[in-house]
């Protein structure tokens, strides 16, 4: 129990006397992840990190849902996505005034995302990631 509470707090989650733990988005975006793996079981991935299943399948359908974001898979070679070209809808939205000119915007569905410029592709990669962009 000791190394399994060395290892959750390695990760940011608050253990409390009582028991209760309080996992940080990043920690539960990480099980998730891990879910992910090729090979890897909800039940394994649960008992390594100390929670029941459905609890895991719960941050599961958060992340599928959007409402969390996973981290950026690793991988030793470059993904390209492939590019969808869309029809323009007939009636377009009234443009925000108050927005800034040059941004980037990501709209998936009824989801809008407006980032600076500036923005790392490999935020905007993993924004896109969590969304489940699909072709149109």
């Amino acid at each position: 129990m000791c190394t399994t509470n060395s290892f959750l707090k390695s990760l940011g989650v608050e253990i409390y006397a009582s028991g209760h733990r309080r996992w940080p988005d990043e920690a539960k975006a990480r099980a998730v992840a891990d879910t992910l793996e090729p090979g890897a079981t909800v039940n394994g991935v649960a008992a390594r990190y100390g929670v029941l299943p459905n609890q895991l399948s719960a941050w599961r359908r958060l992340a599928k849902q959007g409402k969390l974001v996973l981290p950026a898979a690793e991988l030793d070679e470059p993904v390209f996505a492939p590019l969808v070209v869309c029809d323009v809808p007939e009636v377009l939205p009234e443009p925000d005034m108050a927005a800034p000119k040059e941004v980037i915007r990501i709209v998936s569905g009824e989801v809008k995302i407006e980032l600076a410029p500036g923005t790392p592709a490999t935020r905007i990669a993993e924004i896109a990631h969590a969304l489940g962009t699909s072709p149109c």
